[in-house]
């Protein structure tokens, strides 16, 4: 079976991610609005999950919009099988 990798954001808030995901639409970054993985449970319920390649765009779009976040991370899912990585 494939490996699979992708990103997910998590937020101090379920304001927080609310507002990410309204500021994500703005901006055009394909992303979706999940459940928060239970390998990540030190959060609010809502994540973010998007596309490694966007990472730099990410940040950029957190930082200039005030977004308080909990972390970044990389998911590996291999199967069944998450591996979580955080990264920032």
């Amino acid at each position: 079976m494939k490996e699979v990798e992708f990103g997910v954001i998590t937020f101090k808030s379920t304001h927080h991610a609310i507002k990410a995901d309204s500021t994500f639409n703005r901006e055009s970054i394909d992303f979706r609005t999940i459940p928060t993985p239970r390998e990540i449970t030190h959060s609010c319920g809502l994540a973010i999950k998007f596309n490694l390649e966007d990472m730099e765009k990410i940040k950029d779009v957190i930082q200039k919009n005030n977004i308080e976040i909990n972390g970044i991370y990389k998911i590996m899912k291999d199967g069944i099988k998450n591996k979580v990585e955080k990264i920032h």
